[in-house]
C-alpha cells in the first residue's frame, strides 16, 4: 500500500481503504450516531442531509434508557457532556395530576440543536464526510442505508408541534400533559430554555402563527393554564418547529431499503423512546454493516441481521406502547397511566414525549 504511515492512525486509514464505503442518507440522530460507529472501526462513511447544522426539531430533547454501552459503542458519548440529567416525572391530564414518580435512572436532556450539531462536529474530526444540503430520494442497493426521519403520508392524522420557552417555573424535572386532543412534555434543555413540544390530533379549528399555535392546541385540548403559560414566556429565536403528515408504527420504506431509526418505525412520543431507539438502531446496524464492509457478509445477510435485530430489539415495547396511547386523551387515563410502568419495558416507562 503506498503511502503507508506507522503507527495507530495507520491502522485507521488502511482499515478504510480496505473496506467498501457506507453511504446514509439522513443526518439526525441515527444518521449520524452509525456513521461515527462505523468511523471507530474504520469505515468509510458518506452521510447526505438535505438539511444543515444547528438546527431545531421537534423533539422531546431527552434521551433516556439507552445503555451507555451502545453510546460507547457508537462513540458518541461526548456529545452529552454538560446536559442535564432530569429524573423526577409529572403527569397531569386537564391540569389535575394523575401520576408523579421517578426514572430508573437519570435521563439526559438537551437540544437537538446542540447534539445534531455535536454529532455532526464529531463525524468530520472522525474523518466521515458529511453532504448537507443534499436530499437523497431513493437509498436502495448495495451499501445504502435510509435514515432520514419520518415518513411523509399524505395529509396524516398528527401535527407535532414544538418551541423552547424561557421563564417557565416545571413543577418536575420532566413533565408530561395530557389532553382531549394529544400530549405535551416540557423538560428543560440547556441555558435555561425549556422545550415544551405536543403531538395532537390535527384540528383546522385551532388558529395560530408560531407558538400560538402550539398554545392553541394545548388550550383546545383542556390544557388552558399551560397554554397561558406558553403565551407569557420569552420564546426563543427560531426554535418554533413543526411537522404533520405522519403515523407511529412501522413505516412503510421503499423497496430494497434498509432503514433504520424513524425511517423504520415510529414509537408513539409519549413514551419518551424516539431518541433513544435511534441511538439502539445505530448499534444494531453496526456490525452487520461493518461485517458488509469488510467482505465477511452479503449485502442481503447483512440487511436480514439487521432487520432481525430491530425487531428483536423494539417489537414488545412497540406494541405496549401502542395499545396505551389511545387511552391519553381519555377520562380513563389515570387508570391508563398506573398500568404503565408494569405494561412497557424499562425503556419504554418513561411518560414524556420522544
Amino acid at each position: 500500500m503506498r503511502g503507508c504511515l506507522i503507527g495507530r492512525e495507520c491502522g485507521l486509514a488502511c482499515a478504510t481503504l480496505k473496506s467498501r464505503e457506507i453511504q446514509i442518507a439522513g443526518g439526525g440522530l441515527a444518521g449520524l450516531s452509525l456513521a461515527l460507529g462505523l468511523r471507530k472501526r474504520g469505515i468509510g462513511v458518506v452521510v447526505s442531509e438535505a438539511g444543515d447544522y444547528p438546527r431545531h426539531r421537534v423533539c422531546g430533547e431527552f434521551v433516556s434508557g439507552v445503555a451507555d454501552a451502545t453510546l460507547e459503542a457508537l462513540g458518541v458519548g461526548e456529545a452529552f457532556d454538560g446536559s442535564r440529567r432530569p429524573r423526577r416525572v409529572r403527569w397531569t391530564r386537564g391540569g389535575r395530576v394523575v401520576f408523579e414518580g421517578k426514572l430508573p435512572e437519570p435521563a439526559r436532556a438537551v437540544s437537538r440543536h446542540r447534539l445534531d450539531g455535536r454529532l455532526a462536529r464529531m463525524l468530520g474530526d472522525a474523518g466521515g464526510e458529511l453532504r448537507t444540503g443534499r436530499r437523497v430520494d431513493a437509498a436502495a442497493g448495495a451499501g445504502w442505508v435510509r435514515a432520514s426521519g419520518r415518513v411523509k403520508r399524505g395529509a396524516g392524522s398528527r401535527i407535532g408541534l414544538k418551541a423552547h420557552a424561557r421563564g417557565v417555573a416545571l413543577r418536575a424535572e420532566l413533565e408530561m400533559h395530557a389532553g382531549t386532543n394529544g400530549y405535551a412534555g416540557m423538560v428543560e434543555v440547556e441555558d435555561g430554555w425549556v422545550n415544551v413540544c405536543g403531538i395532537f390530533r390535527v384540528d383546522r379549528r385551532v388558529r395560530g402563527r408560531g407558538a400560538e399555535l402550539l398554545a392553541g392546541y394545548l388550550e383546545a385540548g383542556g390544557n388552558a393554564g399551560l397554554a397561558e403559560i406558553v403565551r407569557g414566556a420569552e420564546i426563543r429565536e427560531g426554535s418554533f418547529c413543526a411537522v404533520a403528515g405522519f403515523e407511529t408504527g412501522r413505516q412503510p420504506g421503499g423497496e430494497g431499503e434498509l432503514c433504520i431509526g424513524d425511517a423504520e418505525r415510529m414509537i408513539p412520543p409519549f413514551t419518551g423512546n424516539g431518541m433513544s431507539m435511534a441511538f439502539e438502531a445505530a448499534e444494531c446496524a453496526l456490525d452487520p454493516l461493518a461485517a458488509w464492509a469488510r467482505g465477511g457478509l452479503s449485502w442481503e445477510a447483512a440487511c436480514g441481521a439487521v432487520r432481525a435485530a430491530l425487531a428483536r430489539r423494539f417489537r414488545r415495547r412497540m406494541a405496549a406502547a401502542a395499545m396505551i396511547e389511545p387511552w391519553l386523551g381519555r377520562p380513563a387515563v389515570a387508570g391508563a397511566l398506573g398500568l404503565l410502568p408494569s405494561a412497557v419495558p424499562t425503556r419504554a416507562v418513561l411518560p414524556f414525549l420522544r
